[in-house]
């Protein structure tokens, strides 16, 4: 059934809106205050409720009694994820490469596919990445100097933050580096999607499923090592528990969401590190603080704001407020990881919060299930090109009249440019 357009109302929360792209927390306190969750508009027009308190978002995302995909709510007359897209228009031949992914999954079709992109996205073949990435990183600074203008002032965004995640993915999933910069175009256009302009959406993913459908046949034909060539191997070896266009999303989910977060933790943290030069000149002196630093990147600045809907299966009481069977609740990211309940002093950048403790306290990787199968290789990037970066630039800092200029993607926190002088 297509979807129906909420009633206007004065209540909701238009999380499309420039203002919650641009600073979402004054939203999120507004909430904090009011009790801990209202009602809002999603980024496909529908409407749901929000949630920001760290208790009520760790079970939104762990509990089994939410699910992604609202065909798994018995006895709800509830629009199918097809439903919704094919109203935004996107064309019905590509609705299903929006519907597959591994981030879209519930319980069993999720494990398959995680076991699969596990069993090649390993931890050893992370940690052997470690050289390669600081290869590129090195390579990119080393170029910061011939991109700066006459007053040394370069952009961090396109030259180090967007550059670094996105050759390390290919990379690891085997795409030449010679086509980096047309991901990047898919990438922008796809996270950028405009319900205006479905075209854009439409033929960033007919060309983006094409050119993978070439890169899966060439490695049919000459087997490669590489993440891609694994999980051909993979696919073709298990007896088609996995089709052909689920291996298709796996693909494109994987370079997408392996760069497009990981870009804007490093503008995100280099920015913080930038307002805080205390904090900045702290982890110049003790580089041992690096990984307690990026965890705090992750709490205060993490990409993701609020997780995909998910919708409850029956009722579920949370602490904020009962969720009805049917109705979808949105986890808000960014109200967990700044819950003065568990982080004192939630406000305060601060790299020592998380020195020394185990595990983490922040949901910047997400919770339960979907908790982010790329975490080790974005921690990874986050040390080596931060850490990087310091050494190589320790005097770096913000342009007075040049402030760095937000991005405007609903339910994330990004930038569009960092402008620093060397």
């Amino acid at each position: 059934m297509p979807p129906t357009p909420p009633t206007a109302r004065d209540d909701l929360i238009d999380l499309r809106s420039p203002e919650f792209a641009a600073d979402p927390f004054p939203v999120i306190e507004r909430v904090r205050a009011a009790g801990g969750s209202a009602p809002a508009l999603f980024v496909d027009t529908m409407e749901a409720v929000l949630f920001v308190e760290d208790e009520d978002v760790r079970t939104i995302l762990g509990d089994r009694r939410f699910v992604l995909d609202p065909a798994n709510v018995r006895g709800e007359a509830t629009a199918t994820r097809s439903d919704v897209l094919s109203s935004l228009g996107i064309r019905p031949d590509l609705v299903t490469y929006l519907t597959e992914s591994l981030l879209d999954k519930d319980a069993e079709d999720h494990t398959r596919l995680r076991k699969l992109v596990s069993r090649t996205f390993t931890v050893r073949r992370v940690n052997e990445m470690r050289p390669r990435v600081q290869r590129i990183t090195d390579d990119l600074l080393s170029r910061l100097p011939d991109l700066a203008d006459a007053d040394g002032v370069v952009d961090l965004m396109p030259h180090f933050a967007y550059p670094l995640p996105i050759a390390v993915i290919c990379d690891l999933v085997g795409v030449p580096a010679e086509e980096r910069d047309v991901w990047r175009s898919w990438s922008d256009r796809l996270s950028g999607f405009d319900p205006a302009r479905p075209d854009l959406m439409n033929s960033a993913l007919g060309e983006m499923v094409e050119h993978i459908r070439g890169m899966l046949a060439a490695r049919r034909t000459e087997p490669t090592d590489d993440l891609l060539g694994a999980l051909v191997r993979a696919r073709d070896e298990d007896g088609g528990r996995l089709s052909e266009s689920e291996l298709i999303t796996l693909v494109f989910t994987l370079v997408i969401a392996g760069h497009e977060t990981t870009a804007h933790l490093l503008g995100n943290g280099v920015r913080a590190l930038l307002d805080h030069p205390a904090q900045w000149g702290m982890l110049r002196e003790d580089p041992g603080l690096l990984p307690s630093a990026v965890h705090e990147m992750l709490r205060y600045g993490g990409t993701a704001v609020i997780a995909k809907a998910r919708y409850a299966v029956e009722d579920v009481e949370l602490r904020a407020g009962l969720v009805a069977a049917g109705q979808r609740a949105i986890a808000v990211i960014g109200g967990a990881n700044r819950d003065p309940s568990v982080h004192a002093d939630p406000g305060r950048f601060d790299i020592t919060r998380h020195h020394g403790r185990p595990g983490e306290a922040h949901v910047g990787f997400g919770h339960g299930l979907h908790y982010c199968l790329g975490a080790a290789l974005a921690r990874q990037e986050g040390e080596v090109g931060v850490g990087s970066l310091i050494a190589a630039h320790p005097n770096l800092s913000l342009v007075p009249g040049r402030e760095p200029r937000p991005g405007r993607v609903p339910g994330t926190l990004r930038m569009d440019s960092l402008p620093v002088r060397l």
